[in-house]
């Protein structure tokens, strides 16, 4: 009998996470806290970085058939006006990837396929995660599905036992919470975003955009069936949900170039999603503690202002895997990956909160005009660069994982 995992998350971080360890010999069982797995989310752009960890899963090829690669786009002003041009070509010269857009929704399923059965077991919330004395084993309690907190007062949890367990469980973490009861949590970034892929294909000029106004940001992700993605972000205080939120943001964009309106105006009001913008300021002091080890947004939340958050989750996936890939020490493998992931991640998670402020949420009618100009006058190759400071990551793969 192989070393066993269990993976708390059926997100894209933790599915990726179990396809490779299942890759590299490992027995893993998925949970997820949802009872039924919808794929609920609109679209990604996945980086370089993030296509060369799906290439070492072995899902790479087939996110690359499913999405579009954005090689047209970039930076724009309300009134159209252009403040940085992407150069996709340019990108994919010095990365061997363009970024490419896919429904999340689709990178979903592609996880789910590559990683076979048995599938994900639904419907259950791990509640506590421990490692057991003897530092060989590592225990995970659950609460079933439809068990409210306090319901059936003295039954014991069921109680799962595997060699590692893989803390995927999102920016409100449990298991972190869990493990770590001193660190803050999660915190409001100030940005609410609405989200939502529209009903039907449009005539798209660009692959990807994204246009700053003061305090507010819209962009879009074009897709391969000729649908697309779109987001709002906006400063905002915490909570706030209009009635009609599709209403709202066709006002509210309705003097906006093309092709704003016309998003809004393909999109039906029920698919539109509202998210506040949840970030972990205060770094973790580890990733892992004992057996069990914490990855993507449980690890390190980041804002989306990098489109980073789901590529360091797909980094984390195989780096686990890489460093526990033979190991005869899972401890000590773990370590290993603390040491690379942790100064990597919050690293970027900084760097897309620096973005984030000079970027959507800048507001200040005197600043938003110097940082226009200043991008307009920033050299041609400056925005490549940008995104070459990050997304240019190559796997640690071992050979023996490399091979399967």
């Amino acid at each position: 009998m192989g070393r066993t995992a269990v993976v708390v998350g059926a997100g894209i971080g933790g599915l990726a996470a179990a396809v490779g360890l299942r890759r590299t010999g490992w027995e893993v069982t998925v949970l997820d806290r949802a009872p039924e797995l919808a794929d609920a989310g609109a679209g990604i752009s996945l980086a370089a970085n993030g296509i060369r960890a799906l290439d070492a899963l072995g899902v790479g090829a087939a996110v690359r058939a499913a999405g579009r690669g954005q090689y047209t786009g970039g930076t724009r002003t309300p009134d159209g006006g252009w403040l940085a041009r992407m150069d996709g070509a340019a990108l994919e010269r010095a990365l061997g990837s363009p970024i490419v857009g896919i429904p999340r929704a689709e990178l979903h399923r592609l996880l789910r396929e590559a990683l076979g059965a048995p599938a994900p077991r639904t419907g259950v919330t791990a509640t506590a995660a421990t490692t057991l004395p003897d530092g060989g084993r590592a225990r995970v309690e659950l609460r079933t599905d439809g068990a409210a907190e306090g319901d059936g007062a003295g039954a014991a949890p069921e109680v799962l036992e595997a060699d590692l367990v893989v803390a995927a469980d999102g920016v409100r973490s449990r298991l972190r919470g869990a493990l770590f009861p001193a660190h803050p949590g999660p915190e409001y970034s100030g940005s609410t975003v609405l989200r939502a892929i529209t009903d039907r294909p449009l005539d798209l000029r660009t692959d990807f955009e994204i246009t700053w106004g003061r305090g507010v940001e819209f962009g879009h992700i074009a897709f391969a069936d000729g649908r697309a993605e779109w987001h709002a972000v906006l400063n905002a205080p915490a909570g706030v949900r209009p009635a009609d939120p599709l209403a709202v943001l066709r006002r509210r964009f309705a003097d906006w170039h093309a092709p704003v309106p016309e998003l809004l105006s393909a999109t039906r009001p029920e698919a539109v999603l509202h998210h506040d913008v949840t970030e972990l300021v205060t770094p973790l002091p580890s990733f892992t503690a004992g057996r069990v080890v914490l990855l993507g947004d449980a690890a390190h939340a980041m804002t989306p202002n990098l489109g980073q958050g789901a590529c360091q989750a797909l980094e984390d996936a195989v780096v686990l895997a890489a460093e526990l890939d033979g190991a005869a020490d899972v401890t000590a493998a773990l370590a290993r990956y603390d040491a690379v992931r942790r100064p990597r991640t919050t690293e970027v998670a900084a760097a897309a909160r620096r973005a984030g402020r000079m970027g959507q949420q800048l507001s200040h009618p005197l600043a938003v005009p110097l940082r226009n100009g200043l991008l307009r006058l920033a050299p041609s190759g400056a925005a490549v660069r940008a995104i070459l400071r990050h997304a240019a990551w190559t796997p640690p793969l071992t050979s023996a994982f490399r091979e399967r």
